[in-house]
């Protein structure tokens, strides 16, 4: 048989099942409720590493410090002459969206983060303790108290209670 004599094998094409979504959850406090806690609103606005830091360490479960993702931070402004540090923060909202299934709103991450980076840094602080995360401890010590508390399971999912005035949250 030659070339032109043979026939094309039938390809046979099986539907894909659509990937089932992950649940899209609401944030716990907007974009712009900063005011909700005025001491991170201004910590944010004075020296924004900071607070970065913080969130940054529980968002990569403890695989960089607080101080080694401020110090990122500054970094990424001295190297691209103070303005870009945006990016960084956009990497870490769109990683944390993921995690905890959050909405991307009210506008597209890199938006957010692009015009409104103190406030996207605020929300996404607030997100987090809200979650029952207890910020300036960082992730082991979280991971610990949770232990202690016997509150075991997904960490990323099951922070440990916050303790305010007697009261648990």
């Amino acid at each position: 048989m030659d070339a032109a004599e043979a026939k094309p094998t039938p390809v046979t094409v099986t539907p894909s099942r659509p990937r089932a979504q992950p649940p899209v959850n609401p944030w716990s406090t907007g974009l712009f409720d900063c005011m909700e806690d005025p001491g991170i609103c201004c910590l944010t606005c004075i020296c924004p590493c900071m607070t970065f830091g913080l969130m940054a360490e529980i968002v990569d479960r403890g695989a960089t410090s607080s101080g080694a993702s401020g110090a990122m931070y500054i970094g990424m402004g001295v190297m691209t002459g103070w303005g870009c540090q945006w990016i960084y923060t956009w990497f870490y909202r769109t990683k944390m969206r993921a995690q905890y299934g959050l909405q991307e709103t009210p506008y597209p991450d890199c938006c957010v983060t692009g015009f409104c980076e103190p406030l996207a840094i605020c929300q996404q602080f607030r997100e987090l303790r809200n979650r029952g995360f207890v910020m300036d401890i960082g992730w082991h010590a979280n991971m610990e108290l949770q232990q202690q508390q016997g509150r075991g399971g997904n960490a990323a999912t099951v922070p440990p209670a916050m303790h305010v005035d007697g009261m648990t949250r």
